[in-house]
């Protein structure tokens, strides 16, 4: 198993997740935080470390944290070794309801956003939403816009409460 998260989540929740893991073999990746960092150096030290500990097709990754991280972790889970399993532990309300569960993943580019990436499923997607007492003012008015979009969309009922 290899958990990959950022320097923002790591001190918060890494320690109770390798926890759960109990007595499995965990490494673990700690990735600097924000949307500029979502790029294939940064993604290439995911890359570095499942070669550094000798991680084969039957490894797991574990996105632990926002967009960002659930974005690089699964674009690594889909293109190393053609592909291996991947969990989603998201961290904002954002990717609690919208990027943790589409599938698309991937970084980007100098010329543009996620220009580069794949669809790859999350075998599992685990959303905590204590996660969300910690979360910024701004960073939950966005996960709310997006659950306020979806209901518009999906049902109107959903917002009658």
């Amino acid at each position: 198993v290899m958990i990959v998260t950022n320097e923002t989540v790591a001190p918060l929740y890494l320690d109770t997740v390798r926890e759960v893991l109990g007595d499995l073999q965990v490494n673990t990746v700690v990735l600097p935080d924000g949307e500029a960092y979502k790029t294939l150096d940064v993604l290439n030290r995911i890359f570095d470390a499942l070669l550094e500990h000798r991680h084969n097709r039957t490894t797991t990754l574990i996105a632990l944290g926002g967009g960002v991280i659930g974005d690089m972790t699964g674009f690594a889970a889909a293109s190393y070794q053609r592909g291996v399993d991947f969990i989603q532990i998201p961290t904002t309300l954002l990717s609690q309801v919208d990027s943790s569960v589409g599938g698309k993943t991937g970084v980007n580019h100098p010329l543009g956003k996620n220009m580069i990436g794949a669809f790859h499923q999350p075998q599992a997607v685990i959303a905590d939403t204590d996660t969300l007492k910690t979360l910024p003012a701004r960073e939950l008015s966005a996960g709310m816009a997006e659950v306020i979009k979806y209901g518009l969309i999906c049902d109107a009922d959903f917002l009658q409460w």
